[in-house]
């Protein structure tokens, strides 16, 4: 005997993949639900607030404490990849919670760590554990998105990503006010830790019990149902599929050389602007260059939402050809007239890094496109082992050049040059891989028995959904 569907109004609690939403529930209750998990995971980027009070009172090098967050990047990537599978079988509601349980234990972890002087604690809890978080966590709202706002994909992945970029405004405040309250020795520290565990998990918390899956006739607004692209509608395949095919490597590439280029101004944008002007009639002062970094930061904040809601407009390849293109005239603008203008400096990286912020939440949209909603989470989840290489590469090659051409005895924009110049050729390379993308072959597509035979197979293993929207076709549910 078997059951029927829930009368409509009835939430599906019990749902595989987590609970489903209610007849009249809006689809503007999601991004929230994302944002919770997102503003708390963006903290990631303000760890060099804790960075010299560790070093301070833990006596270590400045490349010893800037491993918890190298850590983590590296983690975020990782699992991102491993869990993106999981995470789309389990759903949104169960990867929420892993991400806020591993970020917050991350947290204390790292704060049992700055207590008893266990430096290897603090590694472990924040870049390891509090890592793993980051990954689960940065995936875990993108498939239900873009299910969600199928008319609107790059607008509603934008404004959940956005939180990541946006993330430190809230932290780096937030953190060097605990830490001038609590003391910056090594019980104020773990104190900070404390506070941020406790506060991020109960924050996150909120995502996960307001998170809902869209009823399996698909989202409605106002009534009626939203228009689906022909992304949407049209050829799906599986995760395992794409990873198979050139799109998905060609964009791997775009992004990694996208993000390559931008991190690599963001973790050394305080000093850069300091040596671009240190020899002029007005040097930037320590807090004027503060200032340019919470600038950059706003700028990869609004690149979010912004960019990725023009990708809405005028497609994604032709989105990202402009965060190629132009970003490498803003590359040569600063290269060759940049120590000659303060204003032109501030510009060309700010519009560098509203593309680097606008470049991650393109991304799941483009995957989409390419590849469907079917397993859109999961494909995005691989595709961040290229934020995982770009992380450790964009700031390898400035610092590592600055250093070579300081002990050259150069010194001001001389220490960039080279750099800047490598950063150009990185984004040429990724132009050339956006242009070589082509709509995926055919025999990569899912056709309607193969879907459902790869959907029963996943709901007969315990504790994996069959589809993020309901039972496979064709499948029933035996009644309690």
């Amino acid at each position: 005997m078997t059951s029927t569907s829930p009368p409509p109004g009835t939430p599906r609690e019990s749902a595989p993949g987590g609970p489903v939403a209610s007849a009249g529930w809006s689809r503007w209750l999601v991004p929230p639900a994302a944002l919770s998990v997102h503003l708390a995971i963006g903290q990631a980027y303000s760890w060099s607030v804790f960075k010299p009070p560790l070093e301070s009172a833990l006596d270590l090098s400045g490349t010893l404490s800037a491993l918890p967050f190298q850590l983590a990047i590296v983690m975020l990537g990782l699992s991102a990849a491993f869990g993106g599978t999981l995470v789309e079988r389990r759903g949104p509601r169960w990867a929420m919670a892993v991400a806020a349980t591993c970020f917050a234990t991350g947290f204390l972890i790292a704060a049992l760590g700055a207590a008893t002087r266990q430096y290897w604690l603090i590694v472990l809890g924040y870049g390891f554990v509090g890592g793993i978080g980051l990954g689960i966590g940065y995936i875990s709202p993108v498939s239900t998105l873009i299910k969600w706002f199928p008319d609107r994909p790059g607008m509603a992945t934008g404004i959940a990503i956005m939180g990541f970029g946006g993330g430190a405004l809230i932290a780096s405040p937030w953190s060097a006010q605990m830490l001038e309250s609590f003391g910056s020795d090594s019980s104020g520290i773990a104190l900070a830790f404390l506070v941020h565990g406790l506060a991020y998990g109960v924050f996150m918390t909120l995502g996960v019990l307001l998170i809902r899956l869209p009823p399996r006739g698909g989202p409605a607004q106002a009534g009626a149902a939203a228009t689906a692209t022909a992304g949407a509608a049209g050829a799906q395949v599986s995760a395992r599929s794409a990873v198979r095919t050139p799109q998905f490597w060609c964009l791997w590439v775009v992004l990694c050389m996208n993000v390559t280029a931008g991190i690599g101004i963001l973790e050394k944008a305080a000093p850069m602007i300091t040596d671009f002007f240190a020899d002029s009639s007005a040097p930037v002062s320590a807090s004027a260059s503060a200032g340019f970094v919470a600038l950059l930061s706003a700028a990869n904040m609004l690149g979010r939402i912004g960019w990725s809601t023009v990708s809405d407009l005028i497609g994604r390849k032709n989105v990202y050809r402009l965060y190629l293109a132009v970003g490498i005239l803003m590359y040569v603008l600063i290269w060759q007239v940049g120590d000659g203008s303060k204003p032109l400096f501030v510009v060309c990286a700010a519009v560098i890094l509203s593309f680097y912020g606008g470049g991650f939440a393109t991304a799941p949209a483009y995957l989409k496109d390419l590849f469907g909603t079917y397993q859109v989470g999961a494909i995005h989840g691989r595709l961040l082992t290229a934020w995982s290489l770009a992380g450790v590469l964009g700031p390898l090659i400035v610092n590592w050049v600055a250093d070579s051409q300081e002990d050259a005895g150069k010194n001001g924009p001389a220490l960039y040059g080279v750099s800047l110049v490598i950063m150009i050729c990185l984004l040429a390379v990724g132009f050339a891989a956006n242009e070589l993308i082509r709509p995926v072959h055919p025999r990569h597509h899912l056709t309607a028995e193969r879907k459902a035979v790869s959907d029963a197979d996943d709901a007969d293993t315990p504790g994996n959904a069959p589809a993020a929207d309901g039972p496979a076709p064709g499948r029933t549910r035996p009644s309690p």
